[in-house]
């Protein structure tokens, strides 16, 4: 398999992390499509990463979709609880994490267009999705161990993610001194090879 993808995407690290934790080997390229991305269009019609490019030839595309379906390759370390409240819970959870990185993608984004283009309102928005995501994420974490369960699921990798994501573009936010137990959990992830090893560079 090969997985197409950036050093700094959230969506593909929490990808690879997915790749890590199930053992699952595979080759990574560094694509982003070219300056307006559709160079990536013959394998995602989105013209977006991550893209799981299939032994067989086929292609997945969109974060949720690949690691479920890499999830569901091997009984090994299973990420993602079967059907059912558990698994909903958990899906939740990556939803949440999802929706702070595309409100922190689109704050890039719009900080790249030409200055007399930009929308101070459109990024205050999206900066006030980021606050209320996080304060949400801090709340059903609590002083649990794991986001969900007992052990690590696909809902602290998605976190892991995330706050990964804001570490690296966002150090403004100050998420560690106002949420600790985030900064605690984040710090215990990063302890294990799957995020160490994939931490955004670029």
């Amino acid at each position: 398999m090969k997985l197409h993808g950036t050093l700094t995407s959230p969506y593909v690290r929490k990808t690879r992390i997915v790749l890590a934790e199930k053992k699952i080997d595979y080759e990574l390229v560094i694509d982003n499509g070219g300056a307006d991305g559709s160079g990536l269009a013959e394998h995602n019609p989105l013209c977006r990463v991550p893209v799981l490019l299939l032994d067989d030839g086929g292609t997945l595309f969109d974060s949720r979709v690949i690691v479920e379906y890499l999830d569901s390759l091997a009984p090994n370390n299973r990420l993602i609880p079967p059907p059912g409240r558990e698994r909903t819970l958990i899906r939740r959870w990556e939803a949440l994490c999802d929706g702070i990185c595309d409100a922190a993608t689109a704050i890039m984004y719009e900080t790249k267009r030409p200055a007399g283009e930009q929308s101070q309102s459109w990024i205050d928005r999206q900066r006030k999705v980021i606050g209320f995501g996080l304060a949400a994420c801090a709340h059903d974490l609590g002083e649990q161990s794991w986001c969900h369960g007992t052990a690590i699921t696909l809902a602290d990798i998605a976190l892991g993610s995330t706050l990964g994501y804001l570490v690296f573009r966002f150090p403004d936010i100050d998420w560690r001194t106002t949420y600790p137990n985030l900064a605690k959990h984040y710090a215990k992830l990063m302890q294990r090879p799957s995020f160490a090893e994939t931490a955004p560079q670029g």
